[in-house]
């Protein structure tokens, strides 16, 4: 069996399923366990994701308008790497490679069709199934039901063990910083799972954009910034776009000191079991004397303290 993983949450997937020997390629983004980064690169991003976050949203808009795909796909490296299964998604066209990228890439092959697996996780129950899917792909079936398992009954503990307030913590999870979104898809859900008011953003709905006028409005006392790509590194520089808006120290959770920045490339943009992680970076963030899952400095930092 040969796999190739087109987006990083995949490969993360099919390493939990004990199928990393088999992987034979990845995507530009794949990092995660280190050692798939040794597998050729089968994409590229076509535009530059070395720049500001509006020319990013911006050069995503222009690209989108005129139904181009953001990613490049090696067409010559797949049918290189003769892969008998190509784990994609199409739950979001921007994020990464989708499903029409893949199909368009191996749609002259005639020696033979690779399975093609497509992934689209819009919330936590679209996660375990897709984790079930490629588990049937591959035939590792009990191996999938195990790792679900095991997400579910560490989300539960935690869950279980938050504490109880009188009036719940109001938290602004933010997904992109300009223009403004929130976080939406699975977040709401961890959210929930640790008895805070999510303020904006549904769970199982895309991320939406927001003002910061709507910010000011909702007044949250918490916000944990996890730029969709961004580490926390990357955050930082851009922070300074919230910084100069008219109003910005006025919000409770800058003057309280309750902003923090996480990797939102390497947890919570990730529909993988990893989202665990994300869980626990939250209930560190926001119990700190009730959790410590040592995600603190490379998971989340405490900003403007």
């Amino acid at each position: 069996m040969r796999i190739i993983s087109l987006i990083a949450s995949a490969t993360e997937i099919v390493c939990s399923l004990g199928l990393e020997k088999y992987l034979v390629g990845r995507s530009h983004e794949c990092d995660w366990p280190p050692s798939v980064e040794a597998l050729p690169k089968c994409s590229e991003p076509k535009i530059n994701i070395h720049t500001s976050a509006i020319e990013i949203d911006r050069q995503v808009k222009d690209v989108v308008r005129d139904s181009l795909s953001v990613y490049r796909v090696f067409k010559d490296k797949l049918k290189e790497l003769k892969p008998d299964i190509i784990v994609t998604q199409d739950q979001c066209e921007v994020c990464a490679v989708s499903l029409k990228d893949v199909e368009e890439a191996v749609c002259d092959w005639v020696e033979y069709t690779p399975k093609l697996v497509s992934l689209r996780p819009m919330d936590l129950n679209d996660l375990y199934e897709d984790i079930y899917r490629v588990g049937r792909a591959a035939a590792v079936e009990t191996k999938a039901e195990e790792v679900v398992g095991s997400m579910k009954a560490r989300m539960k503990a935690i869950s279980q063990k938050t504490p109880k307030r009188d009036k719940p913590i109001r938290l602004a999870s933010i997904e992109w910083v300009e223009p403004l979104m929130a976080a939406g898809n699975w977040v709401p859900e961890l959210v929930e799972m640790l008895g805070v008011e999510n303020v904006f953003g549904e769970a199982g709905k895309h991320s939406p954009y927001m003002t910061f006028e709507d910010l000011r409005r909702e007044d949250p006392d918490v916000m944990i910034v996890m730029p969709c790509g961004w580490d926390i590194e990357r955050t930082k520089e851009e922070m300074p776009v919230l910084q100069k808006l008219d109003g910005w120290r006025d919000l409770k959770a800058v003057r309280e000191g309750q902003v923090y920045l996480t990797d939102g490339n390497f947890y919570f943009n990730r529909p993988s079991p990893r989202v665990v992680e994300s869980l626990e970076i939250m209930a560190e963030i926001l119990y700190p004397q009730t959790f410590n899952f040592s995600h603190h400095g490379a998971g989340w930092q405490c900003w403007g303290k």
